[in-house]
């Protein structure tokens, strides 16, 4: 199974920065795609990056080149989440994972194995209820592919202390820790 990592905005994409400026989404989903993509790969697992490069690349190429890996992949796309415009601090908080509003059912088992790690890390996980640990939305990027996929909100870039937390070792490796560990039970999930 190849495990395909997008690493969200790119460099030129208007905003996707804390309003403080510390954090910009670009640099931070890369780098933690990196951490990913190193991990997988120092367990024995295939795993890229379908975004090499700073710069933004249109959500239709990315899908085509997800899409060329058929179906025995997976695709998380990383993130970090914003309530307001990005000019100022905002209250809203926590992490969270999507799936396309036509999910199947290994991307819906891939997001709970993502979110029940972050839960048994103390994480606090945003979802639509108590029951349901993850949100359906119409994200291109999980719609369009044909491989299982999810996209990831590692916190709020717009709440200071999830800024905080983000730009800390803790809260990098933390997220790290939740994406290979996700993963990597999914992987270990679809074996038995």
């Amino acid at each position: 199974m190849k495990i395909l990592i997008d690493n969200g905005h790119g460099k030129e994409t208007p905003g996707k920065c804390s309003p403080d400026g510390r954090l910009k989404e670009y640099a931070y989903t890369r780098e933690i795609a990196d951490r990913v993509v190193t991990g997988l790969q120092n367990e024995g697992i295939d795993a890229m990056r379908i975004v090499p490069g700073e710069n933004d690349v249109a959500l239709f190429e990315r899908v085509r080149c997800i899409n060329a890996f058929g179906k025995d992949a997976i695709l998380v796309s990383i993130h970090c989440n914003a309530m307001g415009s990005g000019a100022e601090w905002m209250s809203a908080n926590g992490w969270s994972v999507f799936v396309g509003n036509n999910a199947s059912m290994n991307s819906k088992r891939l997001a709970r194995q993502l979110a029940q790690v972050a839960l048994n890390r103390k994480v606090k996980v945003r979802r639509p209820s108590p029951q349901k640990l993850y949100w359906t939305a119409n994200f291109y990027i999980c719609q369009k592919t044909n491989c299982p996929a999810v996209l990831v909100e590692n916190f709020f870039q717009d709440n200071k202390e999830d800024v905080e937390f983000l730009l800390s070792e803790e809260g990098k490796q933390c997220v790290t820790n939740i994406l290979l560990e996700g993963i990597t039970n999914y992987c270990k999930k679809m074996e038995e």
